[in-house]
């Protein structure tokens, strides 16, 4: 089955004393670019996130959110520097003493101070962390792709039924083909009896530039050709998988053969059905942007 290259899905979950939660969110992109948004000291983690994306994405603008919750942590540690706070103090009862000040001074404005606080928490087992942040992008991918198929399933619905609609319109092309040469010749003779009035037309003229009309405005050849690139398309919504750019790159073969169908025949009703035809390629490589 196809897979659309938008999509979004999430999961929870922990490590240790840490509350994890993901979101992955993907849009339409040429190839895979993933970015990860987490906190600074977990990037260690980033290239194994990506690596896992790369397994389960081939094209796609995915960006992934992790949250990292530390409030359960009861091994975190606020400690004190006590020589740069005892500066601070003496430092701000100088400027008092200098400008005439009250030494109004607590002990929260000197913990907002730089760097008099700092928190300290245990070593961090990289390597676990790692594996259970994998787990926790591993659910949150699993909703993704169910996200991902089920716009596929309706993407591929819609393609089938405009390619349903294309054949129907070629094989409207490969009736009207011949009625196009009958109104040549006819015309043709037409016009030549006007021309030589009384005189006696050769039908071996008559038959000599009905065929070469009618070689020149043949389409057989792109009737075929456009009925083979239907059917290519039919399996490759069939067997699913990456075929995204596939698509797109048989999509432009329809077009060509669509356009030289339009240059040769110049009869007024096959040049709407073109119009009509060239409307629902438009329409369908409209749709393929959004398939992976």
């Amino acid at each position: 089955m196809i897979r659309s290259m938008t999509g979004y899905g999430s999961a929870s979950g922990t490590s240790g004393n840490l509350e994890l939660e993901i979101e992955v969110r993907a849009v339409n992109n040429r190839y895979l670019d993933t970015s990860v948004r987490m906190p600074r000291r977990f990037l260690f983690a980033e290239d194994a996130l990506k690596k896992r994306v790369g397994q389960e994405v081939a094209r796609g603008k995915v960006d992934l959110f992790i949250n990292v919750d530390a409030s359960g942590d009861q091994d975190v540690e606020i400690a004190l520097n006590e020589p740069l706070a005892a500066a601070y103090v003496t430092a701000l009862g100088q400027i008092a003493d200098r400008f005439d000040l009250a030494r109004d001074t607590t002990a929260m404005q000197i913990a907002k101070l730089p760097d008099v606080l700092s928190v300290e928490r245990p070593e961090t087992d990289n390597d676990a962390f790692a594996q259970d942040l994998i787990a926790v992008l591993d659910e949150a991918l699993k909703s993704f792709n169910t996200m991902r198929q089920a716009e596929g399933e309706k993407l591929c619905g819609d393609i089938t039924g405009r390619l349903d609609q294309i054949e129907t319109l070629t094989n409207q092309v490969e009736a009207l083909s011949p009625q196009t040469v009958i109104a040549y010749r006819q015309k043709l003779e037409q016009r030549m009896a006007e021309v030589l009035e009384n005189t006696q037309i050769e039908e071996s003229r008559i038959l000599t530039e009905a065929a070469l009309f009618a070689d020149r405005v043949a389409v057989d050849e792109e009737i075929t050709r456009l009925r083979s690139h239907i059917s290519q398309l039919r399996d490759m919504l069939k067997t699913g998988g990456t075929v995204g750019r596939k698509i797109d790159f048989l999509l432009q073969e329809f077009g060509r053969e669509a356009n030289t169908i339009g240059s040769k025949c110049q009869d007024l009703e096959i040049g709407k059905i073109v119009i009509d035809l060239k409307a629902e390629i438009e329409k369908i490589r409209e749709q393929v942007q959004n398939i992976e």
